[in-house]
């Protein structure tokens, strides 16, 4: 294990502050502290960043941002628990480190990184993650406040962000991150690594945004992709009639066969798609 910083070794941080992993809250730390290391440069050049990390729990990520260089690291962490190791870090990086107690779902990432160039890197909690992403991805304003995502989740997870047309995990989830962003997985993590192992292969994934989109009503589009999804066996036609019983009229519109299934239409289909769907509605 590399060391690096004159911290205590992680599984001592743990031991001493009593930090169990709790289920309810999707954790599983990270303690390989190469590992660490490795995601916090796959995150580029922090030194002029503000890095919004989430769900740090005893700081082995954390002190590798840090370590990396980062400017200023926010984190924002549930368990309070975690709040005093997390502690001992900031004092070891002094001014570099701001901890923030609470639900990322329920705070404004925004306010607490106050502008400039954010970048955000995390483990994030295996129950929340796809929540938080989705987020990320969909705000309205874009480009986003942030200028990368370099996240953990559990690999078929990550496999359905970085999924494309013709493919078993291609879904709603790849074609909004296609449609915006452009990346894909970096590397696997074993079960192995973490306490307590979790049952499945974590994957690293690493997003920037697409400053230019296809123009498309973000709505539309989700509501196009989740009808399609939502019935991904039958075909288009049978899928979209509850959007409009014109549906088998508008998909040809688009260009498409009202007899293509959803995971045949590749992110451009998908944006003419919901461009038509949005026009007939006036």
């Amino acid at each position: 294990m590399a060391q690096i910083d004159t911290l205590p070794p992680l599984r001592e941080v743990i031991a001493a502050h009593g930090l169990n992993a709790k289920k309810s809250l999707g954790q599983n730390f990270l303690l390989d502290l190469n590992l660490t290391s490795r995601i916090a440069r796959s995150a580029g050049n922090l030194e002029d960043c503000t890095v919004l990390e989430i769900g740090p729990g005893p700081g082995g990520l954390t002190r590798a941002l840090l370590a990396a260089g980062a400017k200023k690291v926010v984190a924002i962490e549930k368990d309070s628990r975690c709040l005093p190791a997390l502690s001992e870090i900031s004092d070891h990086y002094p001014g570099r480190l701001d901890v923030v107690e609470g639900d990322a779902l329920d705070l404004d990432p925004v306010e607490l990184t106050g502008g400039g160039k954010v970048r955000i890197a995390a483990n994030l909690p295996y129950n929340v993650g796809t929540q938080l992403l989705l987020n990320w991805i969909t705000t309205p304003e874009w480009p986003p406040f942030w200028s990368s995502l370099t996240l953990m989740f559990q690999k078929e997870v990550g496999e359905r962000i970085t999924a494309k047309q013709g493919s078993k995990a291609y879904g709603r989830l790849g074609v909004l991150a296609g449609w915006r962003c452009k990346g894909g997985i970096l590397f696997d993590i074993s079960p192995k690594a973490f306490i307590p192992p979790p049952k499945v292969t974590s994957a690293v994934v690493h997003l920037e945004p697409n400053p230019n989109p296809l123009p498309c009503d973000l709505k539309a589009l989700e509501k196009v992709t989740a009808a399609a999804f939502g019935q991904r066996r039958k075909m288009l036609r049978a899928s979209l009639k509850s959007l409009s019983p014109e549906a088998e009229d508008l998909i040809t519109q688009s260009g498409l066969k009202p007899t293509a299934r959803a995971e045949e239409i590749d992110v451009p289909g998908f944006v003419e798609l919901a461009n038509v769907f949005q026009a007939a509605q006036g």
